[in-house]
Formats: C-alpha cells, structure tokens, sequence
C-alpha cells in the first residue's frame, strides 16, 4: 500500500465535508421542492398560475447571481465563517417562507434563500477538494454527485408528500431538521482562518454588477417569456436588452488585458477539456431541471395529479440513482470513464426522445420507463462532471 492509500481521512476533515454536502443537498433539493405542490402554496398566498412561476424563479436568480461570487468571498471572510454564515442564513429564510402570507413576500425570501443557498453548493465542492487527500476524493465526488443529481429527482417526491401530508408551509420548515446536524459539523469540522477584507476593496466589482444584472435579467426573460409572448411584451424587450448589454460589458471586463482579479477566469474556457465538459454540463443541467419542473405542472394542470401523485412519479428518476451512483466507482475502475459518460449522455438523449412521442393523454404511467432510463443516464453523467 502507497502512502497516498495509507493517508488516513482526520475525522473533523469527515464531519465537515459531510455537514457540507448535506447544505449543498439542500440547497439543490430546493430548487424543485416546490414544484409539485405550487398550486397548493398559490392558494395559500393568494396568486395565480401565471405569477406561481416566480416561487421558482425567485430562488434561481439569488442563486444564480451568488453562485460566481461564492469563490471570491470565501476568500475575503474565509471558507468557515462564509459557509457557516450563508448556512444560518437558508435556514432562517427558509422558516420565513413558511410564515409568508402574501406573493409579495415569498418572492422576496425565497430570492433571500436562493442567494444564501446558492453559497452552499459550490463550497462543498470545495471542501471535497481541500480537506479531503486525493484517495478519498472519489467517493467524495460520487456523494456531490448524489446532491446534484438525486436531490433535484426526488425533491418534487419529497415536496409532494409532504404537502399531502401536513401542508405546504412544511415544506420550508424541513430543513430546519437537517440543519440542525450541518450547522454543528460545519462549526466543529471546519477550521478558523483570517479574514483578507483587503480583497474586498480589490474585487472586479465592475464585474459582480454587470453578471449580476445580466443573469437576473436573462433568468427572468426565460421564465416568464414564453407567459408574455415573448417580444410582443415591453417589460421582456427591455430586460433583453438590459442583459445583452449588460453580460457583454461583463465578457469585456472579465477578458480586459489589465483586470488583474477577473471575478471569473474566462480564459479557463479555452482549455478544450475544460470548455468542452462545462458546455456539456450545461446543457444536460438545461434539459434536467427543465423536465423536473415541467412534468410535475403537467401533471397537476392537465391531469389533476395531486402533489404527492406527481411527487411518486418523479420518484423514478431519484430512487434508483440510490442504488446506481455507489457503484460508479467500481466501474471506473473496469471501464473507461469516457465510455461510462458517452453511454450516460446516450442514455439521457434516449429518454427525451421517448418523451417527444408522449401525447396529451399520456400521463404518469407513460413517463414511467423514460424515467427509468434517465435515471441510470444521470447517475453516469454527474458521477464523472466533477
């Protein structure tokens, strides 16, 4: 046995990138947690169909914007005080969307959770890569591999049952349960370091504004577009035009020759592998998420699936990847990587062709093997994105 294979894993480095992995779970699972039950939360606030989009929207977008910027400020408060930080944060907005009693009001909190969440996810990535030593990285991977893959399958399952159960508002209010555990790993596990608050004062602040007015901005022409009739509104016109200008100024800041501290090094996307596997990412995350948020509003708009009937549905999609991601990391060892990815694309690209013969009368029943197979396309294709 080498010494790299001999290196045993410190158990706070353990706990700390356990308590990280579950905020990121969280964080992801949230994303689509609502989606099954927004007819419920509508008419427990007051809204209608067309403005119930924005509980989703809402949360992307602080997400979205905090996701770039989650790097750079860790470096300026350091990683522990940062996450542990955002992590009380989601947890208190979260409760507070459980109290809202207006549209108004949850549109606000849950961009407030969005943005706290947001820093979840990319830190436990980043906790993987620091704390743990290179043999044990794997495994780490295949279980940041299960939050973005399986927590977005299964939250509409979970956000179903629940609502049938106890109610929307319940909804919020879980993850105050295992918050309660990730708060203590985050504080025991994670280790103090200085602050450099110079770098705040040093940060491409050009370039935080312009990402974040352009994503804002593009997120919600893609949203509520298609409601509007796209160009045919003024208010979409407008904010397409606000984010062209405003994600070309954000292209040109980031690649000007004298930024010494790009916000994001764009230039990383010229190495070809680099460039080639994060297109692929975000097009398989384009087609994942849109699926997971449209089949459940099918199901409840044109054939009166209740919350938990399309949460069983979309279950398809997360269970078995339980049972698929462990065991990637001994097919990785038998099988060419590249080949286990090529097949997982396939698999995925094979799913969504089943799904465009789909008619109006088809419901769960019919999504049950397209799901199925998804399922195992995902397990392959996120175990390898890291």
């Amino acid at each position: 046995m080498n010494a790299a294979a001999a290196e045993t894993v410190p158990l706070r480095a353990k706990i700390a990138v356990m308590g990280a992995l579950l905020g990121a779970f969280m964080a992801v699972l949230n994303i689509q947690v609502t989606n099954t039950s927004l007819p419920d939360i509508q008419g427990g606030i007051g809204t209608g169909l067309d403005n119930g989009g924005w509980i989703s929207t809402a949360y992307l977008i602080g997400e979205i914007i905090v996701i770039p910027l989650s790097g750079w400020l860790a470096g300026v408060f350091s990683l522990k005080r940062y996450l542990i930080a955002n992590a009380v944060l989601f947890l208190f907005f979260s409760a507070a969307c459980g109290l809202t009693s207006n549209f108004p009001e949850m549109v606000a909190l849950r961009a407030l959770q969005g943005f706290s969440g947001g820093v979840l996810i990319p830190l436990a990535l980043v906790c993987v890569l620091t704390l743990l030593p290179p043999h044990a990285r794997p495994l780490g991977f295949s279980m940041f591999a299960l939050t973005a893959t399986f927590a977005p399958a299964i939250g509409p399952s979970i956000g179903g049952w629940i609502t049938d159960a106890y109610g929307w508002r319940y909804i919020f209010y879980l993850n105050l349960v295992p918050g309660a555990i990730m708060l203590p790993a985050l504080m025991w596990g994670l280790s103090p370091a200085p602050m450099h608050l110079d770098r705040l004062w040093k940060g491409d602040w050009v370039g935080v504004f312009t990402m974040a007015i352009g994503l804002g901005c593009l997120q919600t022409v893609l949203e509520e577009g298609n409601k509007d009739d796209w160009f045919s509104s003024g208010f979409i016109t407008k904010l397409s035009v606000i984010s062209a200008v405003a994600l070309v100024w954000f292209l040109v800041q980031e690649l000007r020759p004298g930024n010494e501290t790009p916000l994001v090094n764009l230039r990383l996307f010229a190495r070809w592998n680099f460039g080639f596997s994060s297109i692929a990412n975000f097009m398989l995350g384009f087609v994942l998420y849109s699926a997971v948020y449209l089949i459940p509003l099918y199901l409840a708009v044109a054939h009166g699936y209740s919350a938990a009937q399309s949460g069983a549905v979309m279950a398809w999609i997360g269970l078995p990847q339980l049972l698929i991601i462990p065991c990637m990391p001994f097919l990785m060892k038998r099988v060419d990587p590249r080949r286990l990815l090529s097949l997982g694309f396939l698999l995925f690209f094979v799913s969504l062709l089943w799904n465009l013969n789909l008619g109006p009368n088809d419901s769960g029943p019919q999504l049950l093997i397209p799901n199925l197979i998804r399922a195992v396309g995902q397990a392959m294709v996120f175990r390898r994105s890291p």
